[in-house]
């Protein structure tokens, strides 16, 4: 019986993030079954404006610091054999993946 999965990915890093989507999407497609995807899904950016050193009488200076948050999203019929070699595939410590098994 096959089910479909739902993959979302997401990292600061866009080679990493892509690089793991495509590993995905290939091991999927050499076992035939059907996939969605990569999906890129918004950016959310994390911007922080600090306060410049040192200030004193002058005017105030800012600095903006950002984090960019890129998001991939993959839909796959999976069966228990390819459910195992997506288990399998090593991902680098800043990619966060979520399974989640749909019906």
């Amino acid at each position: 019986m096959t089910s479909k999965v739902r993959i979302r990915l997401w990292s600061t890093n866009v080679q990493h993030l892509t690089s793991v989507a495509e590993q995905l999407v290939s091991i999927a497609k050499k076992a035939g079954v059907e996939v969605r995807g990569p999906v890129p899904l918004p950016v959310k950016r994390l911007v922080v404006p600090v306060l410049r050193l040192p200030h004193g009488e002058g005017t105030k200076v800012y600095e903006k610091w950002e984090m960019r948050i890129h998001k991939r999203l993959i839909d796959i019929a999976a069966d228990e054999k390819v459910m195992r070699q997506i288990m399998r595939v090593r991902v680098p410590d800043d990619v966060y993946i979520e399974l989640e098994l749909l019906r």
